[in-house]
């Protein structure tokens, strides 16, 4: 039986990686380390709970854990390039065939037989939408990107190719049949395995990159799905922040989660 390497070891491992600090900040009151921060944070998205719970709980096995008010404004401050950091180190250096796709994450969690009972209207259906890189031969996640108002999916693709490039292929769905995509990754030799759009023909790379595409290989890009199914059953499909650097770090930290239980 393979022996389980423990949650606060995995995050020890990857802040050495990092060369990062001992502190989030130099001038800082020195009172908790950083590793108690995003071991918290971390937590809290694993088990699904609140600042308070996750705070009690560390709390009751005597484990280091700062005030669930210091969890909450830490979020805020946790820098993006360290998130990013964490995830590439979590989803490994090389990618060979990576599928792109969107979904969203409520930020709303109504009960809604409470709203029936009280005959109240419905919410207004507010979502944070994130793009994202997934590696499908090891299924985690290599890059997000995430906004807290809808936009096309196109205007993230850059993005994520800058952050975690695919060295083969790039799987997508028709959103992502754009002749700009075919020609940046004909520049960088990525195949796209992109399901064309209806009666959409025109453009010289998307026809180059059309001779190699294959109905039967694009199949693969389901696993994206799965992988955002999986990631919502485990981890909720709703976000508790209400700024975009709460929400941000919140689904940082589902990702991780997800690929730190595929870490070695």
């Amino acid at each position: 039986m393979k022996k389980e390497v423990k949650l606060t070891k995995k995050i020890y491992q990857l802040l050495e990686q990092l060369n990062q600090r001992e502190y989030l900040h130099h001038f800082g009151p020195k009172k908790y380390n950083l590793i108690h921060h995003l071991t918290a944070l971390l937590l809290k998205e694993v088990l699904k709970c609140s600042f308070r719970r996750c705070e009690n709980l560390l709390k009751i096995f005597d484990i280091i854990t700062p005030t669930y008010s210091a969890l909450c404004k830490c979020r805020k401050r946790i820098p993006i390039f360290l998130w990013n950091s964490l995830l590439k180190l979590t989803a490994g250096i090389s990618h060979n065939s990576v599928a792109v796709d969107s979904t969203g994450f409520a930020r709303t969690n109504p009960s809604y037989h409470y709203i029936k009972r009280i005959d109240s209207k419905n919410p207004v259906k507010r979502y944070a939408k994130l793009s994202a890189f997934f590696d499908l031969p090891m299924k985690k996640f290599t890059a997000l990107k995430i906004r807290v108002k809808p936009r096309h999916d196109m205007k993230d693709i850059n993005y994520l190719l800058n952050q975690s490039s695919p060295k083969e292929k790039l799987f997508g769905d028709s959103a992502y049949d754009a002749e700009s995509l075919h020609e940046k990754c004909f520049g960088l030799k990525i195949q796209t395995i992109i399901k064309p759009k209806n009666n959409v023909k025109k453009g010289f790379y998307r026809r180059k990159q059309m001779k190699n595409y294959s109905e039967q290989e694009h199949h693969q890009r389901n696993l994206i799905e799965s992988g955002f199914g999986s990631l919502k059953r485990k981890y909720g499909s709703n976000v508790s922040g209400k700024c975009w650097k709460s929400v941000n770090s919140e689904i940082y930290c589902k990702a991780i989660s997800h690929n730190l239980i595929l870490y070695n």
